[in-house]
């Protein structure tokens, strides 16, 4: 393994301040693929984008079956909203991951980031959040949750803003 003075692998993909970027093409459900083998087209990390904006991108991303990339979106909001509401955007995008893992197959990650956006949002219940029904959020991550840990194998369709359901 080839590395440079920092001790880090050189042929891993990294941007101009240094940091690691995985570059290799990824699938619907955010998978890394071989190099070389069409994936879905990334999205630009870091861009800022109004509430509306975030959660409009985020719902387009999840209705086309790609969780993965609404939570990127979701993350960019987080990174770079005001304090007050960083946990809420925090949440949303661990609520999105939670979807990810049960596409994926894993139950019990998907439980865990399910329960988890659950106990980051809850905070924002009754309170200005954008348009989205924190309650009816709440309510369908623990359900969710605690079907997914009982053995259940359906994925959640998470609904930002209307009352979540499934499929």
């Amino acid at each position: 393994m080839d590395s440079d003075d920092t001790g880090a692998r050189a042929d891993r993909d990294r941007d101009e301040s240094g940091h690691a970027r995985n570059e290799r093409p990824r699938d619907r459900l955010g998978r890394p693929l071989p190099r070389g083998v069409p994936g879905v087209p990334r999205l630009v990390e870091g861009v800022t984008r109004t509430p509306e904006e975030t959660l409009l991108e985020a719902q387009r991303l999840l209705d086309s079956g790609m969780p993965f990339h609404a939570h990127e979106v979701l993350e960019d909001a987080w990174k770079t909203a005001p304090e007050a509401s960083r946990a809420l955007w925090k949440g949303l995008a661990q609520l999105a991951v939670g979807v990810t893992h049960a596409a994926r197959g894993n139950a019990s990650g998907a439980g865990a980031l399910l329960a988890r956006g659950a106990g980051t949002i809850e905070p924002y219940e009754g309170g200005p959040a954008h348009g989205v029904d924190v309650t009816a959020l709440l309510r369908w991550a623990r359900d969710h949750a605690a079907a997914l840990a009982g053995g259940s194998t359906e994925v959640p369709v998470l609904r930002l803003r209307d009352r979540p359901s499934t499929c």
